[in-house]
């Protein structure tokens, strides 16, 4: 049975890595904090990673962790690139296994979206291009190694509070008006289909840069109305506003979201509609309430 370790094991894809990857193989959980079944790692710590990877020689390292927080990236640089790169490159330089990275669609200008692996990246935000920096260490100092590119990861989990998803339930169900914005367009991805795709590449040792997105390019409006369509909620509640109304400390990629033709073709992998994905965590999650 395949050793894995997993970093950043408390957010909302390490939720579901967890879920899908648990029993199938031998898992290690790591996190900032220590729990019941999660061991303290802090990556930007180079003693601490090297110290853990000799401890559980692990076949595979899944790195989660990141510093996702744009507007934060923004405002404290430094701590977005501690995390965001030199965190993966005391993984890298520790570890001759197979790393599988997780990066982001922030690494491109969202002028000309979707992109797909051969497109240019011109990230222009810290947080896009701290994900740069580590993509490109990563391809540079390791030979087997996946990067596989997200944008808009959503779920519903109780102790995660960076879900787009979440936030838009919640708000409704309290009834409480939101505003969303209509000029950002990607294509939203629930975190069991993303960890899934995960299995897939330990399973089939698939190396290289790959994207993965759910299909279905929208505006974060256009699916803050679809959640509140599939859960029964009020969409009068939705209201669209543009991004410059927020006036954010980073700026965001406009016209984003992934082309999964790659993916697609070199490991069969289908993937699910944003529709479909929502039917099914509303039952998952909701229906069995």
């Amino acid at each position: 049975m395949k050793r894995i370790l997993l970093t950043g094991s408390n957010g909302q894809l390490g939720y579901s890595c967890k879920e899908d990857l648990s029993e199938k193989f031998d898992l290690i959980c790591t996190s900032l904090s220590r729990s019941k079944d999660t061991l303290k790692l802090d990556i930007f710590d180079r003693d601490a990673v090297s110290n853990t990877l000799k401890k559980f020689q692990p076949d595979v390292v899944i790195n989660l962790s990141a510093f996702t927080d744009v507007n934060g990236c923004e405002k404290y640089p430094h701590l977005a690139n501690k995390i965001n790169f030199e965190g993966v490159k005391n993984i890298c330089d520790n570890f001759d296994g197979h790393l599988i990275h997780i990066s982001s669609d922030y690494v491109f200008d969202g002028r000309d979206g979707p992109y797909d692996e051969s497109s240019k990246t011109n990230p222009i935000s810290v947080y896009g291009a701290s994900k740069l920096k580590a993509d490109e260490y990563i391809t540079k100092n390791k030979s087997h190694y996946t990067i596989l590119r997200a944008n808009v990861l959503y779920d519903y989990h109780i102790k995660t509070n960076a879900s787009f998803l979440k936030w838009v339930v919640e708000s409704l169900q309290q009834n409480k008006a939101i505003k969303v914005v209509n000029d950002q367009w990607n294509n939203p991805t629930w975190t069991r289909n993303f960890s899934n795709v995960i299995l897939k590449i330990i399973k089939k040792q698939g190396y290289g840069l790959l994207n993965y997105a759910d299909n279905g390019i929208m505006t974060r409006y256009d699916f803050a109305l679809k959640i509140a369509s599939i859960f029964d909620l009020d969409t009068n509640l939705i209201e669209q506003i543009k991004t410059k109304e927020l006036k954010q400390e980073a700026k965001r990629p406009m016209k984003s979201g992934l082309i999964t033709k790659k993916i697609e073709n070199n490991f069969n992998i289908k993937p699910a509609t944003v529709d479909s994905s929502l039917h099914r965590l509303k039952k998952l999650v909701f229906d069995k309430k």
